[in-house]
């Protein structure tokens, strides 16, 4: 095959056009979180399973501000199978959600609906116990949608709107395109893509690794 030859002020013009476009690729980039199965406790809940006026011991910051991991942890009980050392994360919300993968579902017997964090309505609920009681709920568990956090100022940077549903690349041997990947924008994120272990280990990735937007 004849290899074609370029001029130096084509060659320079080649290596200029590529590094441009891969800066506009990394702007496009957000580290990747990987959520493991975890439980957001209201305050009723949180009274119930560790004690009246327990308060969350944060363990760990997470990538959204204010957001961390606690000390504290649940068992969770389905028909089928229990998990256990369940993590809470806070700070408190105004409602219990439980988020499993589909993987998790199938240990617990239950069916977590892909659903944006919050819509809860129609779902399972499950057999949490904590320390000092148990709780039954009849909805709160969903697998999440995976998810774009991103703040206003990033957002309009890259071209994408709160609730726009995106196409992302995720390189890498085992890398491939996610789609129906939800943008959430607010003041109080800060740029990271969510998604559960099970897609986490498909795509064969790990906390803090780079997924690109695609924007058509």
């Amino acid at each position: 095959m004849e290899r074609k030859q370029y001029s130096q002020e084509e060659f320079i013009r080649l290596v200029v056009r590529l590094v441009v476009e891969e800066l506009r690729k990394m702007e496009r980039s957000v580290p990747i979180g990987v959520s493991n199965r975890h439980i957001h406790l209201d305050r009723a809940d949180m009274d119930a399973l560790f004690g009246p006026g327990s308060e969350l011991t944060r363990k760990k910051d997470l990538g959204q501000p204010g957001q961390y991991a606690s000390e504290e942890t649940v068992t969770l009980h389905g028909p089928k199978g229990e998990l256990s050392r369940v993590r809470v994360l806070g700070p408190l919300r105004s409602e219990s959600q439980v988020e499993i993968s589909i993987a998790d579902g199938f240990a617990l017997g239950v069916h977590p609906p892909i659903r944006e964090s919050g819509k809860i309505e129609g779902t399972p609920g499950l057999t949490i116990v904590g320390p000092k009681g148990t709780i039954e709920k009849d909805t709160g568990t969903i697998a999440a949608l995976r998810h774009i956090h991103l703040d206003p100022e990033t957002a309009q940077r890259i071209g994408v709107r709160d609730k726009q549903m995106v196409k992302v690349e995720i390189p890498g041997l085992r890398g491939g395109i996610l789609h129906n990947v939800l943008i959430r924008v607010s003041e109080q994120f800060a740029p990271e893509m969510h998604i559960d272990v099970d897609e986490a280990n498909a795509f064969g990735v790990k906390n803090g690794d780079r997924a690109y937007i695609i924007v058509d």
